[in-house]
């Protein structure tokens, strides 16, 4: 298949015209900047959409093949590094999530001041980034890919950000180098043993199937490459960047940052640390583990102390991203479908949590739930939406969040051993203690006494806001009313690693 006639490499080519329509605009012409970015992102959905029915469609006609839609072209050949793209049902979900997220954060910054050019300029960058990595099957394109979706987060914090931005945006961008700098050292390690036969690749699928990396190289290089993407993956103790750096970020950004860059730590440690180093996996999965099980309850009793709403939301997130890594760690089908079924309801919930929040700060002028009350009086759209967010995040029936968390609980109790069924137990503890921070927010900010009386004038939701948070709500009711359709294109995906898994365990 020639590069152009593949679906996926518009997901980079769209953002990238959506960056130079950006370009040709006036920087005071504001509706016109908005029709670009706009477009671009409804754009991204259509394509979106028609991918997960091309998916299907393969799926249907009986294709079981690990990657679907796959194509490559040479762009240094005496590395052999090329742009090959391929898809499984992983990657779709996950293209799906980050589409959606797009759009609403384009609407969630309507009014985005100063420089509204500029911002959606770094904040289409960063979806380049984000979406090239979803499509990547080799191991150069991908990190290419992570590392353009970083650097924008500097400056879209620094430059529009709020509180102590520059160190935020210093604090975040140092400690995900950082992680990138391990992430570089096991992808070298991973290029340089790719081989059985002499023949160096970078293509992932090239080296699961040859088994290619010695046993006891492994031992070094998952350790390096699990750190890498667990970083931004927001694991115990190297998650200290991400309260301060949703803190500090612009609406959008905190949407996108949050439901979808996070979920490339874990898409990553799946894709690269476990499938091409199954070996160290099973012998050293039991201290990743551990430091996920702490990430789960460790976040949910941060965010019990916490009176700040963008870090109650950001602890939250660090007990949520940790489910993730620690369904990935189970090694079983249902676990780790658990897994990605969790990064779609987290992805959404927060990015919803955060556009509300954003909102109610745009009022309120401040995040503090002290100085706050009676906000589904003043603002009952807002308020119900929070509600809705609120209600996905600890796990009621018919929202998002409770299939995720029964199928990672239900997949991760199926271990026999005790190790693995107390780190279960502890980790499903957390749903009570977000049951208490989130039902203490919601009496508290919606339900209390009005703090301050000026609040009484505040309007509710805009058009544009209403539509941001509508996509999101809708989302996340769908997953949790028809979590099959979204099981049955993600189960499968995962049943080449745990084959490659079962050799060691």
């Amino acid at each position: 298949m020639q590069i152009f006639d593949n679906i996926l490499i518009y997901f980079v080519i769209v953002p990238l015209l959506t960056l130079l329509g950006l370009a040709l605009c006036n920087n005071k012409g504001i509706k016109a900047i908005r029709a670009v970015a706009v477009t671009g992102a409804s754009v991204l959905v259509a394509l979106a959409s028609y991918l997960v029915y091309l998916f299907l469609q393969a799926r249907g006609a009986g294709d079981t093949s690990e990657m679907l839609l796959q194509s490559s072209i040479s762009w240094y050949a005496p590395l052999n590094i090329n742009l090959a793209l391929g898809v499984d049902g992983v990657s779709v979900v996950m293209i799906l999530l980050s589409a959606f997220i797009v759009f609403a954060g384009v609407f969630a910054s309507w009014k985005i001041n100063p420089l509204p050019k500029q911002f959606f300029l770094w904040f289409f960058l960063l979806s380049i980034g984000v979406f090239g990595f979803f499509i990547s099957i080799d191991l150069f394109t991908m990190f290419m890919f992570y590392e353009v979706a970083l650097i924008p987060m500097y400056l879209l914090i620094g430059v529009w950000g709020s509180g102590n931005k520059n160190y935020s945006a210093m604090k975040l961008t140092l400690m995900l180098m950082g992680g990138s700098a391990f992430l570089m050292l096991a992808l070298i390690g991973i290029y340089f043993h790719s081989s059985t036969d002499g023949h160096l690749t970078m293509n992932l699928l090239e080296i699961a199937k040859n088994n290619a990396v010695p046993h006891d190289w492994q031992l070094y290089l998952f350790p390096m490459a699990f750190v890498g993407f667990g970083v931004l993956g927001a694991m115990f103790p190297f998650h200290t960047w991400s309260p301060d750096g949703h803190a500090s970020a612009p609406t959008a950004v905190s949407m996108l940052h949050a439901g979808v860059l996070m979920k490339l730590g874990g898409y990553g440690c799946f894709r690269i640390a476990i499938y091409l180093m199954p070996y160290a996996a099973s012998e050293l999965g039991w201290i990743f583990l551990t430091l996920t099980g702490i990430s789960i309850v460790y976040g949910a009793f941060s965010a019990c102390v916490q009176t700040d709403l963008k870090y109650i939301n950001a602890y939250s997130s660090v007990s949520h991203c940790g489910m993730v890594l620690f369904a990935i760690l189970m090694f079983n089908q249902t676990a780790m479908t658990g897994a990605v079924m969790q990064m779609l309801s987290h992805g959404l919930m927060t990015a919803l949590f955060f556009a509300l929040i954003g909102m109610i700060y745009g009022r309120t002028h401040t995040r503090d739930i002290r100085e706050m009350g009676g906000m589904m009086h003043i603002m009952p759209y807002l308020g119900v939406g929070y509600v809705i967010a609120g209600l996905a995040s600890l796990g009621l029936p018919g929202l998002s969040g409770f299939a995720a968390e029964m199928t990672i609980f239900i997949g991760s109790f199926q271990h026999g051993d005790m190790f693995h069924r107390v780190l279960t137990i502890a980790g499903a503890s957390s749903i009570v203690i977000t049951a208490v921070y989130i039902l203490r927010v919601v009496g508290k900010l919606l339900f209390g006494a009005v703090q301050n009386e000026h609040h009484r004038e505040l309007t509710d939701a805009s058009w544009e806001e209403r539509l941001s948070t509508a996509v999101l709500m809708v989302c996340v009711a769908a997953i949790g009313c028809f979590p099959n359709f979204f099981i049955n294109i993600i189960y499968d995906s995962f049943a080449p690693v745990v084959d490659a898994l079962k050799v060691f365990m």
